[in-house]
């Protein structure tokens, strides 16, 4: 695979750049344990790997050509996004420390964190676009493909991680009741800003 430092130094700024994702682990991070996180970012993680395989496929140029296949998927994402951000603004801050008190499904977090991702169909336009740049045409397509697949997913992992750690540290400023309303509003008003990010987008 050709460049290969290069590909490492695109992936993680794209990684890092504030997304849905990103703000889901940071999020997560604050009102959750760390196992419940962890998964979070395992599910997004997942969801790249997906994403990848739709993108080295036949599917993925349906995706990338078709006006309602895109829009399709475009959608579903805002409407998924705009429902985590309402929830978000309207969690009730007594429910929410019941339901951390009662072990949140580790399983419900990973797949917050999958959806998120594996929702955006601009991921797979982007996919689509950054790995032929990368590609030996005189080398196995699949392996290089799967390797610059792994790479991502854990960059996204790595990179999360780290994230979360950041954001753990401030955890204790944030721990207050009053704190905690005014994260959730703030995480609630960016979710559906993306959302209506999203739902506006063109390819």
């Amino acid at each position: 695979m050709d460049n290969y430092i290069l590909y490492l130094c695109l992936a993680a700024a794209t990684i890092c750049l504030p997304g849905p994702a990103v703000m889901l682990t940071l999020n997560n991070s604050v009102r959750k344990n760390k196992k419940q996180v962890f998964s979070g970012i395992l599910g997004i993680a997942t969801a790249i790997l997906c994403i990848s395989a739709v993108s080295a496929t036949s599917l993925g140029v349906i995706l990338t050509q078709s006006a309602f296949a895109f829009s399709l998927i475009k959608f579903s994402g805002a409407i998924y996004l705009l429902y985590l951000g309402i929830k978000m603004w309207r969690t009730n801050i007594l429910s929410e420390t019941k339901s951390n008190s009662n072990c949140e499904s580790i399983y419900r977090c990973f797949c917050e964190g999958f959806l998120v991702s594996i929702s955006n169909p601009k991921a797979i336009v982007f996919f689509m676009s950054v790995f032929p740049q990368f590609i030996d045409t005189s080398k196995n397509y699949t392996t290089q493909l799967t390797i610059m697949a792994i790479t991502f997913s854990c960059l996204v992992i790595l990179i999360h991680s780290a994230y979360s750690f950041i954001a753990h540290k401030a955890k204790a400023k944030l721990s207050t009741a009053k704190n905690k309303v005014r994260l959730n509003k703030f995480s609630g008003g960016v979710f559906i800003g993306f959302a209506v990010g999203l739902a506006s987008a063109n390819k």
